[in-house]
């Protein structure tokens, strides 16, 4: 295809702003793919996860992460990279990005890459760059390494297909929880044309699990799977509000993961919101925890909050959270409960509930064997008994438990000046 981009930039130059772009896209996770390289190219992909590097808010800076361009047709109130902001402006070429992904590889500064974009004169235009960018690092240049795509809304299901075949995961944001937030911060942009390509991956990777079960050498769609991303703290809605879109995310559309995007307030606007003390990164780490619950711990929606209790507790987690209002369940007799039950605990994770099942086999378990198994008696002492007794004399009442577990103040590694937000620079 034609490519009309102006090379008057080098190509440091660009990657210097379109690196910088994309440091609020936290959807970049990079688990779940276990293909290897077969001998003939450059690159190879775990299992167990390709980023090993984070920075100190958790985002996974080990990916090479760039926006193919910054350019925009649209004026969303919250990014920096809209259409009315006085920015600087860049795009790669396809060859760019590939020569960018090869050289940095091949230095050991990267193990894959993560490609987003702006809006480029239209989004079958820009997703047809995205897909012969993947194209060439996969024939061409024969990586074989990680690659995390984003779909772009709007363009032509044949197009995100094609991608779905090169990629390893991709993701198609969501931006904001609820459609009128989104007519209102993003007033180019609909929830439709948001969900369609979401229900369309979702199909690829299902018809593709089929077809591989089938032919040991059909072509692999997207097997990380597809993820998406939430902005926190722009618009008004509620925990329970933003857990419940997830929730149903997770429910229609089989995602792998939902992100929270603490709102960093880059732009002046009537429309958008100055929180005071910076980014909302405590409750960001709190959606992020009750995610983890509905994933792992069988929890729901609706069992973490109500319409009349709608935000966590910032003062303790939200399984504590939710312990300390259902105490009619507590405390537990470690050596008898189910493991449905075992998950409940505070304290107890999914690993050493196993670990207590497999070793009640062989006799009654102590408070020291639990902490040896793994449990974090801290928490769980409030909540338990071995063998009938508690480890301390304890009341069971709210107020109490809260009090004891927020007695020494948890410190979080998050600034309120969004200093954060950072990306690690590839030239420090």
């Amino acid at each position: 295809m034609e490519v009309r981009i102006s090379p008057q930039m080098s190509l440091m130059e660009k990657l210097n702003i379109l690196a910088d772009a994309a440091k609020y896209d936290v959807s970049c996770s990079s688990s779940g793919s276990s293909r290897k390289g077969d001998g003939t190219g450059i690159g190879n992909t775990v299992k167990a996860g390709l980023c090993h590097s984070f920075a100190a808010d958790g985002r996974c800076i080990s990916l090479l992460k760039i926006l193919f361009t910054n350019e925009c047709i649209y004026d969303c109130k919250y990014c920096i990279n809209r259409k009315s902001n006085d920015v600087p402006r860049a795009s790669f070429t396809p060859d760019e990005v590939c020569e960018l992904t090869m050289e940095f590889y091949r230095r050991n500064y990267i193990e894959g890459l993560f490609l987003s974009s702006g809006i480029l004169y239209n989004p079958d235009y820009t997703m047809e760059l995205l897909c012969e960018t993947l194209y060439k690092l996969r024939t061409v240049h024969n990586f074989q390494g990680y690659i995390h795509v984003k779909a772009i809304p709007g363009a032509d299901p044949l197009l995100i297909q094609k991608a779905g075949f090169l990629a390893d995961r991709m993701s198609v944001n969501l931006e904001l929880p609820t459609a009128e937030s989104l007519h209102k911060l993003a007033p180019n942009k609909h929830r439709k044309n948001i969900l369609k390509p979401m229900k369309l991956i979702q199909n690829g990777i299902t018809v593709n699990k089929n077809e591989l079960a089938l032919y040991r050498n059909a072509p692999h769609f997207c097997e990380a799977g597809q993820s998406t991303q939430m902005i926190i703290g722009a618009t008004p809605e509620s925990d329970y509000q933003i857990m419940a879109v997830a929730e149903s995310l997770y429910q229609k559309f089989s995602l792998k993961r939902v992100y929270y995007s603490a709102y960093v307030n880059v732009n002046e606007d009537k429309d958008l919101p100055a929180p005071i003390g910076g980014p909302p990164l405590l409750r960001e780490h709190r959606l992020y925890q009750a995610d983890w619950l509905l994933r792992f711990y069988e929890f729901t929606v609706d069992e973490l909050l109500t319409e009349d209790r709608p935000n966590f507790n910032m003062m303790i987690d939200p399984k504590a959270d939710w312990a300390v209002r259902h105490l009619e369940l507590f405390p537990v007799e470690i050596n008898r409960a189910d493991y449905q039950l075992l998950l409940r605990i505070p304290g107890i994770g999914v690993k050493s509930a196993r670990r207590i099942i497999t070793a009640r086999r062989f006799g009654n378990l102590t408070f020291e064997d639990l902490k040896k198994i793994g449990v974090v008696l801290k928490r769980a002492l409030y909540f338990i008994t071995c063998n009938g007794r508690m480890m301390y004399p304890t009341r069971i009442e709210e107020n109490y438990i809260v009090r004891n577990l927020t007695y020494q103040k948890e410190r979080y590694p998050f600034s309120t000046d969004g200093m954060q937000y950072e990306q690690m620079s590839l030239f420090s």
